[in-house]
């Protein structure tokens, strides 16, 4: 089912002015109270910030969609649109761009708590995944799901997808708590997986495509990451270094490096090119994000408008961290959210990044191109 939500954004600031000699624009921004035309009330702090994206403000937030936690959070490959699932077993749409609006939420495409999404690089589709062990394809232009494949005998905490076949076709992975990693062809009749990897008897938490769809890489709660050549169906290494479980993986723009995030409150950047030259394949170890005790799967994210620089997670104290990978430092600790944060995600082209939380709400922020 598809229909238009009264759920709304906020921006931060809300008066645009153009006032600097290159005609950058600016935006006239109200710390404190806001009257209900979006004027600063008497009393409020004004200051002028310059503009580094299309946003409507240098911060919007997007609320009102779900009745529970937003469990993920994603941009579409155009960068257009966002997507957000949540626990309340909804999944919301939203324009990325003014005004920012919601502009559906689908109510049955699952029975469960949604956990992951992943958009279609070659299709207006969405993938999901979901506690009630099944992973769903919906065409978002009409909001009708298009296949759903009960895909696991347990919930499934994770799907990615990638091209396959020279890039007319697209598989999909998922991977959940029991322990099987299968991956789905939608060009293909029958609702049974195209591929199977029998993983290693552990639940799968996260899972995660090389760059050219040849390799998938599966962390679980045995705290290591395995990965799988899909041809031979054989595990060709396995990367060691978390002491706790696998929260989330993601492939660099690159595809050379590989990022983890974990509940021991580490996010490691590891490489994967066919030779490495690293015994261990461990390239940096990122700390300054605690993953907090309530065992939420975080994702993270590497940004994409400058090649990999930077990468980003969400943590148990309400915060989402972004560092500088080569120089390891802490780029940002982004505050706003009210509980834990589920996902980071950075905008394909321009300096912004999407987080989702536990909160119910989504924030999208302009970062600085030059820092």
């Amino acid at each position: 089912m598809i229909r238009k939500n009264e759920s709304s954004s906020t921006a931060l600031s809300k008066r645009a002015r153009v006032e600097d000699e290159d005609d950058t624009p600016t935006l006239t921004v109200a710390i404190g109270s806001t009257s209900s035309g979006g004027k600063p009330e008497a009393g409020a702090l004004i200051r002028t910030v310059k503009r580094t994206s299309g946003l409507e403000a240098p911060i919007v937030s997007l609320s009102g969609a779900h009745g529970g936690e937003i469990l993920g959070s994603r941009f579409s490959p155009d960068g257009n649109m966002i997507g957000a699932v949540s626990a309340d077993k909804t999944i919301s749409l939203w324009k990325t761009y003014p005004p920012h609006t919601n502009t559906a939420l689908l109510t049955s495409i699952h029975k469960s708590a949604i956990l992951d999404l992943q958009f279609s690089l070659i299709r207006p589709h969405l993938y999901t995944c979901s506690a009630d062990f099944t992973v769903a394809i919906t065409d978002i232009t009409t909001g009708v799901r298009q296949r759903k494949y009960l895909a696991h005998d347990g919930v499934v905490n994770s799907i990615d997808r990638a091209r396959s076949g020279g890039g007319g076709r697209e598989l999909v992975v998922s991977g959940g708590d029991d322990g099987v990693v299968r991956c789905w062809d939608q060009d293909v009749e029958g609702k049974r997986a195209v591929i199977e990897l029998e993983g290693n008897g552990v639940p799968t938490t996260a899972v995660c495509w090389s760059g050219d769809g040849a390799q998938v890489f599966v962390g679980g709660i045995d705290n290591e990451i395995q990965v799988y050549d899909i041809r031979k169906k054989a595990i060709l290494y396995t990367l060691q270094g978390h002491t706790d479980t696998i929260a989330s993986l993601a492939i660099s723009p690159s595809s050379h490096h590989l990022l983890s995030s974990s509940f021991d409150s580490t996010v490691r950047v590891w490489d994967v090119k066919p030779f490495s030259v690293s015994p261990t394949r461990e390239h940096r170890v990122l700390t300054g994000a605690p993953a907090g005790f309530e065992s939420t799967l975080s994702r993270a994210a590497w940004s994409l408008d400058d090649g990999g620089r930077r990468v980003a997670v969400g943590g148990g104290d309400r915060t989402v961290t972004i560092w500088d990978v080569e120089k390891g430092n802490v780029l940002y600790k982004l505050p706003g959210h009210r509980g834990t944060v589920t996902s980071a995600s950075f905008h394909p082209k321009e300096p912004i990044i999407l987080t989702s939380s536990t909160d119910s709400t989504m924030l999208l922020g302009e970062i600085d191109p030059s820092t």
